[in-house]
């Protein structure tokens, strides 16, 4: 920041604002969900819930007899627009499981006002799982997308997420129409301000040759998976790249990341397979982990 230049964003020296700075006012929420997951008689259920606007979820259900509770979060305007904002904020306590999807893909039109935006804030207590694993992400024309995550784990917390990109189609066949996407996940430990890990894809049609050599490669769709956890160790590395390795028309590579932590990159042209792919390397994370199968979410 220039030295010369005054962040009216930020309080003045010693906490206080400015004279004659009003404070900023809050921007409007979209639509908003909080959860609170504990646990109970040896399952996982919502302690406290609370949504509005255009974020709500269905009751929970249980795929499993681990314990896990599931919830479906449902956009009942059926896409994102211009200048929404969403926030998610989730808590799970100590000992806690929850799995977070969507009951279909999330949309984004075209943004012509402002950028369409949703944050979310988690914390995962010792002992507790926290899976969000929604239906891909669409981003047509003329849209621009901010996703930011602030995520808290405690060291023997769990934290996955995933996450597939796919660009949306145009009346003319044409592809990579939006104009910017950018997802980013900071997380930290419990009590320190700095993030351990910093997780974030940037992609701007508009400035940069988002398919070709350096950006997709080719390719229109990007996956991700994002998993924090203290076993997480080289030969489980290993064990997910072979998994990619074998993917017939994808390319991708898995890093051992701060944490630990790994982080997956995948790349493709297809939602079909390259969702296949998260379930199957996420399922490895479950086996090794919780001794959970495979996740099907039986949404269709």
């Amino acid at each position: 920041m220039n030295p010369a230049v005054v962040d009216l964003a930020r309080p003045a020296s010693g906490g206080e604002r400015p004279v004659g700075v009003p404070a900023p006012r809050p921007q409007p929420v979209t639509g908003e969900l909080r959860l609170r997951v504990a646990t109970r008689g040896g399952h996982s259920v919502a302690v406290d819930q609370f949504h509005r606007g255009g974020l709500r979820v269905l009751r929970p259900h249980r795929l499993d007899a681990s314990g896990q509770v599931c919830y479906v979060a449902i956009n009942p305007g059926g896409g994102y627009l211009g200048g929404d904002r969403y926030r998610i904020d989730l808590d799970v306590e100590a000992g806690a499981s929850l799995l977070l999807t969507s009951q279909a893909a999330t949309k984004v039109y075209r943004t012509p006002t402002a950028p369409a935006r949703q944050h979310l804030a988690a914390r995962v207590a010792a002992g507790a799982v926290l899976e969000l694993v929604p239906d891909q992400l669409i981003v047509y024309r003329e849209a621009e997308y901010l996703q930011t995550a602030a995520v808290e784990v405690d060291p023997d917390g769990t934290f996955v997420a995933a996450e597939v990109v796919t660009p949306g189609w145009a009346p003319d066949g044409s592809g990579f129409g939006y104009h910017r996407v950018s997802l980013r996940t900071e997380v930290r430990r419990p009590g320190v301000a700095d993030p351990f890990l910093i997780d974030a894809i940037a992609l701007r049609p508009a400035t940069v040759d988002v398919p070709g050599l350096g950006g997709l490669d080719g390719r229109t769709h990007c996956a991700s998976l994002l998993a924090v956890d203290r076993r997480v160790d080289q030969p489980l590395v290993d064990a997910m790249w072979e998994r990619v390795a074998r993917a017939d028309a994808l390319r991708g590579g898995v890093s051992l990341a701060p944490g630990p932590a790994l982080v997956l990159r995948v790349l493709g042209d297809d939602t079909a397979a390259l969702t296949d792919l998260l379930l199957d390397v996420h399922a490895l994370l479950r086996s090794a982990w919780t001794g959970q199968d495979r996740l099907d979410l039986r949404k269709y």
